[in-house]
Order: C-alpha cells, then structure tokens, then sequence
C-alpha cells in the first residue's frame, strides 16, 4: 500500500502536463484510470520511439497506470465517462491541450454528485488574455518564458533543448495543485478545482533571473555555448577522458579551483574576486583553465574537487546514467515493462523512505486495465472529511514548517508551501543567513546592508516567518528543538551531515515528534557515496545527462540554463512533503524524505533513457530542429539579435503557414502534407521561414503566425517578462512593498482558483524580523529571556561581517 493508495484518478485529453501529473500519483500507489480514444492517446506516437515502435516519452509518463478505450461516437461513452468521474477524487483534466476525441460529460452534475471531487484543468496559457487561444508547443512556450535566448553561440540563432521540458514543469506544479488540495479537503471537505497555465508554470526557471534583471537592468545577453550571467565559469569542459561540469560561485569556490589547477595567477586575483568580475574576463580565464582540464580526466577531477569541496561533476551521456548502479539502486533508474520490450526509465524522484515509491512498471497498452488497478477495493474507498467550513481557506493552512533551506532550491519549495497557506518559519543565524542574501562578507557590503536589499533573496522568501538562532551554541539548539516539537514539516538543503552533527538529525527529531515530515534536499542523496559533493543548480543539470540530447550532432554537451537544477529540486521537494503529509494526516506517521537534487532531472533526459536502453543507439540530436514537427526552428527577425520559434506541429497547421509565406504550390503539393515529405525538403521550408520573418519585427511576426493558427514564440529575454501582456492580463506579476526594497515585483504561482492567483500575505523577512513574535508568542520567552538572547549573539538581526565571523569562530573554539 503506497502514501496515496486511497487516492482514485481519472485522467482525460492528451497533455504531457497531465500524464506526468498522474503518473506521480501513481507512484505512490494511487488507482489511475487513463481514458483514450480507440487508436489511442496520440503521445502513444512521440518520438523517440522504440525498435517496435512505442513511445519512450509516452512510455516514461504513463507506467503503472490503466487505459479505458472510450469511442465518443458510442452513445455509451458519455455515461460511462461520467460514472468514472463520479466515483473518483481528482480529473485530471488535459482537454485543452489536446481533446484525444474525449467523449462529452456535465461536469457541473458530476460535481454535484460529488462535491468533493478536485479538478485540475491544463492550458497553454489560461483561459484569459491575448494569448488564451495560441497554438503553441514545448518550444514556443520555452522561447517566450525566456528559456531560449540566452542559450548558444553568440552569433547565429539561439539553441533549444529538445522537447519534454514543458510538460514535466506543468506536470509537477499539478501535482502540487492536486495534492494540496487533498490536505486542504481533509480539512474542510471542500472539493478544489484549479486552472494551471503550462506558459506560467515554465516561469520558475527563468524568475530568479528576470528579477536579478529588474535589479541589475537590460545587462543580459547571449554570450557563447556553456556560458551564462550573472556568474563565471558555470559551463562544461572537455578533459583528458569525459566532460566536466564546472561551477564557481563564491570567492572561496574561486579560490580553491585556481588551486587545484595550479594557477595562482587567477586564485589571487582581486579582479576575478566575484563571478560577476569574472564574466569581464572570460577569453582570459578560459584560455587558461581549459589547457589544464584536459591534463586530467572527468572522474579524476571530480574525486579531487570534491575534497576541496568545489562544484563539480562528470557530465554523463545517457549509457552511463543506465549503467550506475547506485541510481538502480536508489529507484532513480526503474525497468519498465512497453508490450514486449523491457528497458529502463527515471523513476520517482521523491524517495519517500516509509512509504516508498513502487520501483518500475508496465505500460498499458490501449485499453488494458493493470493488475491491482482494475476495481477500487475497500483500502481505495474515499476518506470522510468533515463538513465544508469555508470557501476561502487556504490547503495548507494549519500546517507548520520549519525552514532550514537557503539559496533558490529549498526555498522555493517552503515558498510554495507558505503560498498555499502553511507558517513557514525561516531560521537562520547572523553569523550564517540565507546565501541568497550574498556571500561578500566585506565590511561595505554589510555595513550598507546589501544583504537586506537582495531581490533574488525576497523572491523566494515571501509569506514566511523569519527569525535567527545560532544553532552551533546549546540555548539555540534548544529553541530550534522546542519549535520542531510541535511542527508538521522541516526542510534543509544543506549539506547532509549538517543537521545531523547539530543533534538535529531525523532519528533525533522522529522521536521528540513522530508526527514531524523532515526532508533532506542534498545534491545526491543522504545515502550516496558522492553524499559530499557540493553543487548548485548548474551542477546538477551538468550531472543529469541532460546536457548530451542537447544541441548539434557532433557538438559538445550542452547546458541550457544557469540554474536549472534549482527549481526543479525545490518543485520535486514540494511535491514529495506533501506526499508525505497526505499519509501523516491518515496515520500519524511522519517520515524521512532523501531528496537527491540530481535524481530531479533525470526525468528531463527520460525518453533517451528508455530509449537507450533498449535500442543500444547514441541519441540522436536534432540541434533547433525536431523528430516529429517538420518545420521546426529559431528564425531571425528584424532588428539585432530577433528572434522567434516557428513550429509545425501538425499536417493540419501546414497549409496555414505555406498560405502565409506565399506559397500556395506547397500547401496543396500532396507529397508535404505530412512531416516526411516535409523533411526531404526542409532546408528550403525554413530558407522560406528565414526570408519571411527577417523582413518582420517579431512581435508582429507571432502576431501574423498566431492569426495564421502557427505555432509561435517570440524568444524573449527574461526580463521581458515583467511587460508581457499575458502576464499582466492574468495578474500573475504582483506587487510587494518591503522594507530596504520597496515596491518590487514578485511572480505568482501557475495554478488558481478561480480568476485570481493565490495572493502574496506578507513581505519575505528581513533578517531577524519575527524573533520577538516567534520567541514570545510561540515560545512564551520574556522579553528580559529576548533581550539576554540578542546580547549572547544567539539571536539578532544584522549580518556578521568577516572579521566578525572570525571572532565567532575562536569563540566557539575556545
């Protein structure tokens, strides 16, 4: 019996977001019921496909779970649907994306006859504003949430990432919109419905930087492959043997790589003391550190960085992620059963360790209901909730956090529980606060209080609590103890042995609170023999396998964001609490939660994996081009450095475009109305595509190809976000006051009920801020206890600047 094996899920259209959605949920032992048409899902036919044809994308979204053919054409299906819907506690709800020929069903009866159903409803782009009916496909929607830009070389058009990104973001965010709601129906037996746009969902990626933008302005640009701002060098390397995925953040990161490649020269340097002084000087820096990278192979480096505690890891190609024997064992990768071939795929990222995920599975084929998936027994039946109190109580409320995280990965995860209601109390110490705050302990940076005006920081932080305690000294551990003893979830994203080495380990804690979720979010896992191994987002996209599916044929690995990992690790952690505090809420029962960041990613290189796996063959990269849409690409614009992403996703969207650039002989030609005829002649499609948004300014472009019913995006730069019309239209930008600050923007979450986003309550804390509010009237302190508190330095609320720290630490040696 899984964590959500009480759970029943119906889910109808043809959506990736949905798909994936479900198959979290179906992880965890929860009854999906898949509705298709008689030929089946139309994701059935995604490339990359298998030696007998079978999607290895559709393959990775839907194992574990159960088709129900239903023919809308029979009078039969209407009411066979309905009764599915009727007895189930989510729909899961992809029609708008593609119908898959659903059969028709009143949703507003069903929701009579159960009015605790909770329904998730997948756009594009939502039901509102200029965009609400644009064609679009994972390409597009990247381009225009500023996933595109910014990747490739610096002349010629931006490159893209292969499909599938999209779909996991959107799928995850479901999830979270859908188990929520679960907690929030415990509660007060309300049955939630949520609208999530796929375009909004993609935002989490590129919102650290549009706001770093905002700060900083119109500084970004393309600068090469494997390059990126505001920091340097973030990229992958070629060695004696492999690739090497290097990142260096702070001075001391800095430091210790110029040690170990034995170049003083750039370790002492005041002028590459930050990364952003480094990007001033990139052609320097590389023309030196490449030449000794190669001296030595990928694995080599990595065994040495990580004992000078250095960011960086062997870049895998998908053969090698198969082979790890540490990633089968850990659930990571899970053999999949398609028909009659046998391979593997990613498994579940959210390792639960008392209810742990199932390890693998088959895929049904049209119509086949999965042993222990067929009937709902008695152990699946709906849970009794209490009556309704309320309409406007947020899911989570009533829920307590603890948050130890910093940073953008565990953060956003507390973020997202805080924004659907739970009290998050963000600690933090003056000696060590969130990194995002900044890492520059110099007297200027913190007697000017930078560390307070960090946008970045504020975007990730918002509607919590924040308070300081030492945790290295017994008065702080003590009060961190007391606010755990009665808390439903803590989180930290440090290192592993961290919290343990404090006493604050989960054999520690499960005891003082068997109730308490405590979830781990280290680069590896808890249990990993890299368990030491530093990383940021970078690093973990480096390590995901990932970057060898992208780019040219022949080319080198390549990144697509500066951070991608980050969001990631923090949406899966979300999803993986919220796992665990659905079974808590039945049982009692908290557990420990070993979230490996890495592992996160890996459903990103999924459908090479499986693919691989069974084929043997090297994926095939398609650079800016596609395996099933033909044409597919970044075209240029007017003006420097325009551009827009141009898909052809289906043989009915052909004629429109070949009518709009003027070539009505292609769009009735026999031979291109389906994709391979298109691809014998592509070069001269997208000559045509060139020649016809180069003389176009590029809104005005998308503008004429939307009009057209074409697929496109503008590829913007993140920072255009903060005017994007869709955006705006939505509400999803909101507006925060904060102190040291001010009025700034913030982004809201993809998913709503209703016609607004879920509000921002509060300003993200200054350090400090709720020390007296938490200490007092959580704990019943004094304030002569308070004031005793913030003499001993175990609690206040100014950063400690180096030589402080310095103090600090004799002290504490003393």
């Amino acid at each position: 019996m899984g964590a959500l094996s009480h759970l029943r899920i119906v889910e109808i259209g043809s959506a990736a977001a949905t798909s994936y959605c479900a198959r979290l949920f179906a992880d965890f032992g929860a009854t999906v019921q898949k509705i298709e048409p008689p030929a089946g899902d139309p994701l059935r036919r995604t490339a990359p496909l298998t030696p007998k044809g079978h999607s290895a994308w559709f393959a990775f979204l839907n194992f574990n779970k159960s088709s129900v053919a239903l023919d809308s054409s029979n009078a039969a299906a209407s009411s066979r649907l309905t009764e599915l819907i009727a007895a189930c506690d989510i729909l899961l709800d992809g029609r708008d994306i593609d119908a898959a020929d659903c059969p028709a069903f009143d949703l507003a009866v069903i929701k009579q006859r159960n009015p605790g159903l909770i329904h998730l409803d997948v756009s594009w782009f939502g039901r509102e504003g200029p965009y609400a009916d644009f064609e679009a496909t994972d390409s597009t929607i990247r381009a225009l949430t500023g996933l595109v830009k910014l990747v490739g070389p610096v002349e010629g058009p931006p490159m893209h990432a292969p499909d599938f990104q999209t779909g996991i973001f959107a799928g995850l965010w479901g999830f979270i919109a859908a188990a929520s709601s679960v907690l929030g129906q415990m509660q007060d037996g309300r049955g939630r419905s949520n609208s999530l746009s796929i375009f909004e969902s993609s935002i989490a990626v590129t919102e650290y930087i549009m706001f770093e933008s905002f700060v900083r302005g119109d500084i970004m640009r393309r600068i090469g492959v494997n390059r990126f701002w505001p920091t340097f060098p973030v990229g992958i390397y070629e060695t004696k043997q492999g690739w090497l995925g290097v990142t260096t953040v702070t001075p001391a990161q800095w430091r210790a790589f110029g040690d170990m490649l034995g170049l003083p020269e750039l370790r002492d340097d005041p002028a590459l003391f930050m990364g952003v002084d480094r990007l001033e000087h990139i052609e320097l820096i590389e023309g030196k550190i490449i030449p000794k990278l190669k001296q030595r192979t990928a694995q080599e480096w990595f065994a040495e960085g990580m004992q000078r505690k250095i960011p960086i890891v062997p870049v895998p190609d998908v053969g090698v992620l198969i082979a790890d024997e540490e990633k089968k064992a850990r659930g990571a990768i899970v053999p999949v059963m398609i028909g009659d071939e046998t391979g593997f795929t990613a498994g579940s990222m959210q390792r639960l360790t008392g209810t742990p995920p199932r390890r693998g599975g088959a895929v049904p084929d049209i119509g086949e209901q999965m042993l222990g998936c067929a009937h709902v027994s008695e152990a699946a039946k709906r849970v009794p909730v209490p009556a309704e109190q309320g309409s406007d109580r947020l899911p989570l409320e009533g829920i307590r956090v603890i948050d130890f995280s910093m940073g953008w990965a565990g953060p956003i995860c507390t973020r997202t529980l805080a924004d659907l209601g739970a009290d998050v109390i963000k600690i933090e110490a003056t000696q060590y606060p969130d990194w995002w705050r900044g890492v520059d302990r110099r007297p200027a940076y913190v007697l000017e209080q930078m560390y307070e005006k960090s946008v970045r920081y504020c975007i990730m932080n918002r509607n919590k609590r924040g308070i300081t305690l030492d945790l290295t000294r017994q008065q702080g551990l003590n009060l961190a103890k007391r606010l755990l003893a009665d808390a439903d979830v803590v989180v930290d994203n440090y290192s592993v042995e961290v919290l343990p080495k404090l006493g604050l380990g989960y054999e520690v804690l499960s005891k003082l609170n068997p109730k308490l979720v405590m979830m781990s979010m280290s680069a590896f896992g808890a249990g990993s023999v890299h368990r030491d191994c530093r990383a940021y987002g970078s690093t973990l996209e480096q390590g995901s396998g990932l970057p060898s599916v992208v780019g040219d044929a022949g080319g080198p690995p390549v990144m697509s964001h500066t951070a991608f990992g980050d969001a990631v690790g923090g949406l899966n952690g979300c999803a993986a609490v919220l796992t665990a505090l659905i079974h808590a809420k039945l049982t009692g029962k908290g557990q420990f939660i070993d979230l490996a960041q890495i592992e996160c990613m890996m459903p990103f290189a999924a459908p090479w994996i499986t693919a691989h796996s069974i084929d043997g063959k090297e994926p095939k990269k398609y650079g800016n081009r596609h395996p099933d849409f033909v044409p597919h690409g970044c075209f240029p614009c007017a003006g420097v450095d325009n551009w827009i992403v141009v898909a052809v996703s289906s043989d009915a969207m052909w004629p429109r475009l070949a009518k709009l650039l003027g070539r009505a002989d292609w769009a009735t030609d026999a031979w291109l109305k389906t994709a391979v005829g298109r691809r014998a002649i592509e070069r001269e499609i997208e000559a045509a595509i060139t020649a016809w948004t180069s003389a176009r300014d590029p809104e005005a472009a998308m503008k004429a190809l939307q009009a057209a019913g074409v697929a496109s995006g503008v590829a913007r730069l993140p920072i255009e976000l903060l005017q994007d019309p869709q955006l705006h239209a939505r509400g999803f930008i909101q507006e925060v006051d904060r102190a040291f600050i001010g009025k700034h923007p913030q982004p809201s979450m993809p998913f709503r009920e209703g016609a607004k986003p879920f509000p921002i309550r509060s300003a993200p804390p200054t350090l400090g801020e709720h020390n007296q509010e938490i200490l007092d009237g959580l704990l019943g302190l004094s304030d002569a206890e308070i004031d005793q508190l913030a003499r001993e330095g175990i609690i206040g609320t100014e950063m400690l600047m180096e030589e402080q720290l310095v103090k600090e630490k004799k002290r504490a040696a003393g």
